[in-house]
C-alpha cells in the first residue's frame, strides 16, 4: 500500500503500525509517531491498522545540545 512517511511516497507491506515500524527498522526507544496528525502511544501501533493514503510522521530522539 502507499503511505507518505515523513513526506515520502512510500509503497510499504506493512498493514499495522507495528509491522512498520519493523519494516522500517525503527529502533524500539527513541522513537515517536504520528499518523495523521495524530499521536499513536507505542502501546497502539500493534491493534493500529494502516490505510492506502495515510500520513506517518516519524520522530527519532537525538542526544546532543
Amino acid at each position: 500500500m502507499k503511505l507518505s512517511v515523513n513526506n515520502r511516497d512510500m509503497e510499504v507491506q506493512a498493514a499495522t503500525l507495528l509491522q512498520l515500524s519493523e519494516e522500517l527498522e525503527l529502533p524500539r526507544q527513541g522513537v515517536a509517531v504520528a499518523v495523521n496528525n495524530k499521536m499513536v502511544p507505542r502501546t497502539e501501533w500493534e491493534q493500529y491498522a494502516l490505510a492506502e493514503g495515510m500520513s506517518v510522521v516519524i520522530i527519532k530522539a537525538a542526544c546532543g545540545g
